[in-house]
């Protein structure tokens, strides 16, 4: 079922996401968008680079927001932009949690919702998204 946009207040707290980072996950999905570099399925070759192993790229991360705020909007839900920024890398073997709160509405049926996604070492993404939903405006 969809969100109306009548029935979304600002301040209310999205339910929150949590998602195991499987190595499997990581490497597939950088594969999956077409991101070939080492650091996202050679763990050796990350180790190399600095890092202490692989980590998720920014397009699975952008898609996981994405997941979470449409999930949470219903199917009829538009997205209108994501704005997001990384911080901590997701490392398998970690769970990322997903929160988020309705920051905005405006005139046109547009609700804005921040979002954070942290893991063991701090938050691996931060931003905002903003959705259309039907009702008033719409």
């Amino acid at each position: 079922m969809s969100r109306s946009f009548e029935d979304v207040s600002v301040g209310e707290e999205l339910p929150e996401l949590s998602i195991p980072l499987t190595r499997t996950m990581i490497v597939a999905t950088a594969l999956a968008s077409r991101d070939y570099q080492d650091v996202h399925h050679d763990p050796s070759l990350a180790v190399e680079r600095g890092s202490k192993d692989v980590f998720m790229n920014i397009l699975t991360t952008n898609g996981l927001v994405d997941r979470y705020v449409t999930q949470w909007a219903g199917p009829a839900a538009v997205v209108k932009a994501i704005r997001i920024r990384l911080g901590a890398p997701n490392y398998p073997g970690d769970t990322m949690l997903l929160t988020g709160t309705v920051s905005a509405k405006d005139d046109g049926g547009r609700v804005e919702i921040k979002v954070r996604g942290t893991n063991a070492i701090g938050p691996h993404v931060t931003g905002t998204v903003v959705v259309q939903l039907q009702g008033s405006g719409a």
